[in-house]
């Protein structure tokens, strides 16, 4: 198969053909017909990620076909339709068993542990426990982003911040997580303000239902002051979907009283710790939350969203391109320089799309 691959961190990312992956007992091969650039992969690529060994493939936002599966696997079979989420549950640890299997102990993920979804083909662990099955309208380049950053910013806003119709939502950063977040928390009924250095972003975001938008060039006490100023007091509900100090510092200050923080970018160590208010947590009693994806089995109602039509994630994907671009799409990534959520085809011929 060809898939992009890089044997030192931050070294080119060069397209090769590789061994087509075997599904182990309890799993699957899909071919990927669709699978998203995310700032999560431009981190592994960066070396920020522990379980990430060289050589690599990166990718782990992924849409497409089971081609084959392992011979224990009891619900799959080939020519069905997938998507699975970044984080593949073992299925039987503590976490599973409580049905949280976003912080599954076993936990594998495509991209990071093993090789991933830059390519023709991909290996998934625990196929019964993980894969998804798609609606059959919906194309894999749309669904690829279902995977991670879409799945994530739900469970971000629904469940872990519990947004409620009427409250405010600050959304820190804009791109592929800060959008989805931005369009799924004016799905539920929330009032949105939305954060970005890029002025591309920022009217992406009110595109999307945002009531104000934000410049983050002020950095985090400016730009929180104007959230407060915005929202009457400061938002209800605050996502840093981009992961660095100065959004999360923002995030925190910009909570009204008992407001709550979620964190969802990446903080690597090596790009600077946030200087966390820890007295106004105590004061307002703010919550500081963590969410880190989205249990498989929680799905179907995020896509009863997008059936409803009040969610349409077809909307965030900018642009679709062939695998050969991957490596242009990653590098931009850690720079910001493109908004919305590129995909990549790799059934695709280099030039066929734009």
């Amino acid at each position: 198969m060809r898939a992009l691959v890089f044997e030192r961190f931050g070294g080119p990312l060069e397209e090769r053909t590789v061994p087509d992956p075997e599904p182990g007992p309890l799993g699957a091969v899909v071919r990927v017909e669709g699978t998203g650039v995310c700032r999560s992969d431009w981190h592994g690529w960066q070396g920020h990620d522990p379980d990430v060994s060289l050589p690599h493939v990166p990718g782990h936002e992924l849409a497409g076909t089971v081609v084959a599966v392992g011979g224990q696997v009891r619900l799959w079979r080939a020519g069905d339709r997938v998507t699975v989420p970044f984080v593949n549950a073992c299925g039987g640890c503590p976490q599973c068993a409580a049905g949280a299997h976003q912080v599954c102990e076993r936990q594998r993920q495509p991209g990071f542990t093993h090789w991933g979804s830059f390519a023709e083909l991909v290996a998934l662990d625990s196929a019964d426990v993980n894969l998804v099955r798609l609606p059959e309208a919906m194309p894999a380049t749309t669904a690829a982003a279902l995977g991670c950053r879409v799945a994530t910013a739900f469970r971000a806003v629904v469940d872990v911040g519990a947004a409620r119709a009427g409250e405010w939502v600050a959304v820190h950063g804009c791109g592929g997580v800060g959008l989805s977040a931005v369009a799924l928390a004016v799905a539920v009924g929330a009032r949105v303000v939305a954060t970005d250095l890029s002025a591309q972003a920022r009217e992406l975001a009110l595109r999307f239902g945002a009531e104000v938008v934000v410049d983050a060039a002020g950095g985090a006490a400016e730009v929180a002051a104007a959230v407060r100023e915005a929202t009457g007091g400061g938002a209800h509900v605050s996502v840093d979907a981009v992961g660095s100090a100065p959004t999360c510092e923002a995030s925190l200050l910009c909570l009204r009283a008992r407001g709550r923080h979620v964190q969802v970018g990446l903080l690597p160590p090596a790009a600077g710790r946030p200087v966390l208010p820890l007295e106004r947590v105590i004061a307002l009693e703010l919550q500081v939350l963590g969410s880190h994806g989205m249990a498989a089995h929680d799905y179907p109602r995020l896509l009863a969203l997008v059936e409803s039509g009040r969610f349409r994630p077809e909307a965030l994907v900018s642009r679709v391109l062939p695998l050969a671009e991957g490596p242009r799409a990653l590098a931009e990534c850690g720079a910001a320089a493109f908004a919305g959520i590129t995909v990549l085809d790799p059934l695709a011929h280099p030039g066929a799309l734009a």
